[in-house]
């Protein structure tokens, strides 16, 4: 396997996860309010914005690395890929939960006033949340890396260091 597809795939894989999810969060907030409403949020939540959107592209990355056996061969990928999911969702979340009192003025429904409302209430809370799920899924992705990666070192060094028998 070519370096340049071993690094290219987990760039490329945590850029889009990176993209995807700041378009989420631009792209709800600018419809609730508007484009400029988006970026003074963003600058005024950047402190939590900015390390959920990092670390959603660099828990993509390694999905991807874990997936495609980039580096290591994986033999179980473990949960990285429900891990990945549930960080995904719950960034998203925390995303949507940033700017969701703004639904309100939109589209002033009942049910969704005090959903809305409920969200934006512990919209710090949900935005920690989904920052921590990254980060789990990023440590339990790296360990799983790390662990077959010791695994197959120490068997390259067996296999290596294996003295033919005379017959």
């Amino acid at each position: 396997m070519s370096i340049t597809r071993r690094v290219l795939w987990p760039v490329g894989a945590g850029l889009a996860g990176a993209v995807f999810l700041t378009a989420i969060y631009f792209g709800i907030v600018s419809l609730a309010e508007s484009p400029q409403h988006a970026l003074d949020l963003f600058w005024q939540e950047r402190w939590i914005v900015l390390p959920i959107i990092l670390g959603f592209g660099v828990q993509s990355a390694l999905y991807i690395i874990l997936k495609k056996r980039l580096f290591v061969p994986v033999a179980n990928p473990g949960p990285s890929g429900a891990l990945t999911g549930m960080g995904g969702t719950t960034s998203t979340l925390a995303m949507v939960a940033c700017c969701a009192h703004h639904v309100t003025d939109v589209l002033p429904i009942l049910g969704l006033t005090a959903a809305a409302a409920f969200l934006a209430q512990y919209q710090t809370a949900f935005m920690l949340v989904g920052l921590g799920t990254t980060l789990t899924g990023i440590a339990v992705m790296s360990v799983i890396l790390i662990k077959e990666r010791r695994k197959a070192l120490q068997h390259y060094n067996i296999s290596a260091h294996a003295v033919p028998q005379e017959s």
